[in-house]
């Protein structure tokens, strides 16, 4: 009988077995069993080598010997090393594994995967364990939410239809009573005369024209008169609220686009005058372009998706226009949604509901709460349809290409978070416009904060208590809670 040696004979026998065998003359002769590829062969090696490194570990803890006796062992033939190795019949001959991919793979499996193979190696945690539940993937449970969460309100969605029946008429888009709201039509269609009056003093102020105190006042003149002018439409005409809404909306985004142009020329006049100048503390400002008052600047400021205005923006190289068609499709599905909730689920229970403070306070806390989810679904389908699939599309269309109009607010942690990631235009016109201004001027970081929230406070309440005609500062007061 021959003794096979090499790592290949050691590595097949530590596969099968899985521990050291002493040699025995007893024990039964083995046949050698070849993989049938080199990749099986290199699996099996690596995992035979493992295994033969830990029960090596083990048997060197528990009985370890001196290197005479390792000598000894390995002149004798009675050692551990010798005692692993296949015995092998002289005269048979070796048996080869099928050939093919997928026979030499259960092969190895057969030789790999025995009995005797230790099923568990390492230390390892339970999924949804503290230390590793934010290391893995919750994609299924997300899924099966998204399920109950559609089951839900598709049962909500039939009960409601089986108890009110369809709520929504044919004038919903549009009727005759629609018509009154003309003057406010007319409003929105004037308000770009404020833009053309700003250009207009930009560019007498190029041409030195104008004193810098006479730009100034120019400017606060017409973008006061911007905000202002629509209030008084509004307040003068019996409109509906929807509408309302919209064009105060509209105003406050071209006052805010108008402050902008101002402010930004009014620094670039300042810059470009310092290096006229040779000031060695503004050598350090980059700044991308030169002063220069550009008509078609401000206009494509105008519609571009932003509010704060720059000569030159990063551009895309080109319109998807089935990109936009599908936008353009989800937006009327989702401002559909939007209108069977208001009409299907907001009205009647307001319309079904006693007054807050005459009634049962306990009733009046079932109304809001009854209120709050319609609500919040209407809060999201609205920010869905603007910040993401409205300015996505007019991006598309200008191809304005920093649209970044939001950020993960669903992933806030504090108010103060929330404010800074869910709208992200309005964001960094307060930080460019109102915050670092401030902090210019030397007033404190407390102070700058306080401002800005009174700024987005003075906003909110004229976009609500302007179209509704009732002035209780609700708003105000609710944007004004939120400051630490």
């Amino acid at each position: 009988m021959a003794i096979s040696d090499g790592s290949e004979s050691l590595a097949a026998a530590d596969s099968i077995s899985g521990l050291n065998v002493e040699s025995d003359p007893n024990v039964p002769t083995l046949r050698r069993r070849h993989a049938t590829s080199d990749a099986d062969a290199d699996a099996l090696a690596s995992d035979s080598e493992n295994l033969s490194k830990d029960s090596g570990d083990r048997s060197s803890e528990d009985s370890p010997s001196s290197d005479a006796d390792r000598d000894s062992c390995m002149d004798t033939g009675n050692g551990p090393s010798d005692s692993a190795n296949f015995i092998m019949d002289d005269g048979a001959e070796e048996e080869k594994p099928p050939r093919g991919d997928k026979s030499g793979v259960e092969y190895a499996m057969k030789l790999t995967y025995r009995a005797s193979s230790p099923a568990h190696r390492k230390v390892k945690e339970s999924p949804l364990s503290s230390s590793n539940i934010f290391k893995q993937s919750h994609a299924g449970l997300f899924n099966l939410c998204v399920v109950v969460l559609v089951a839900v309100n598709s049962r909500l969605i039939i009960e409601n239809l089986m108890k009110y029946g369809w709520l929504i008429k044919t004038g919903f888009w549009f009727s005759s009573r629609s018509l009154r709201d003309w003057p406010l039509f007319m409003c929105c269609l004037s308000l770009p005369i404020f833009p053309l009056a700003a250009f207009l003093v930009e560019k007498l102020a190029q041409q030195k024209y104008l004193s810098e105190p006479v730009i100034v006042c120019c400017h606060v003149f017409i973008t006061s008169v911007s905000i202002l002018y629509p209030v008084l439409v509004i307040l003068r005409c019996d409109s509906a609220v929807l509408f309302g809404v919209a064009l105060m909306l509209f105003a406050c985004i071209v006052w805010l686009k108008l402050v902008s142009y101002a402010h930004t020329n009014y620094d670039m006049r300042s810059l470009s005058k310092s290096l006229a100048e040779g000031n060695s503390a503004s050598d350090s400002v980059v700044v991308e372009l030169p002063y220069c008052v550009q008509f078609n600047a401000l206009v494509y400021f105008m519609v571009a998706p932003t509010l704060c205005y720059q000569l030159s923006y990063p551009l895309t190289p080109c319109i998807r226009k089935g990109w936009v068609l599908r936008q353009v499709i989800k937006l009327i599905l989702f401002t559909g949604v939007m209108g069977f909730i208001v009409e299907q689920y907001i009205n009647p229970i307001v319309q079904n509901s006693q007054h807050p403070l005459k009634g049962n306070f306990l009733y009046a806390i079932e109304r809001v709460l009854k209120l709050s989810v319609p609500n919040l679904y209407v809060w999201l389908c609205m920010f869905y349809c603007f910040f993401h699939l409205w300015l996505n599309i007019l991006a598309e269309l200008l191809c304005f290409g920093d649209r970044e109009f939001y950020r993960d607010w669903w992933n806030a942690k504090t108010v103060e978070e929330y404010w800074r990631m869910w709208n992200m235009p309005v964001h960094k016109w307060m930080v460019r416009h109102i915050y670092f201004p401030c902090l210019r001027n030397g007033i404190p970081k407390g102070a700058a904060i306080v401002i800005a929230f009174l700024v987005s406070a003075i906003f909110h309440e004229l976009c609500i208590a302007v179209p509704c005609h009732v002035f209780k500062l609700w708003a105000f007061i609710g944007i004004m809670f939120q400051v630490r």
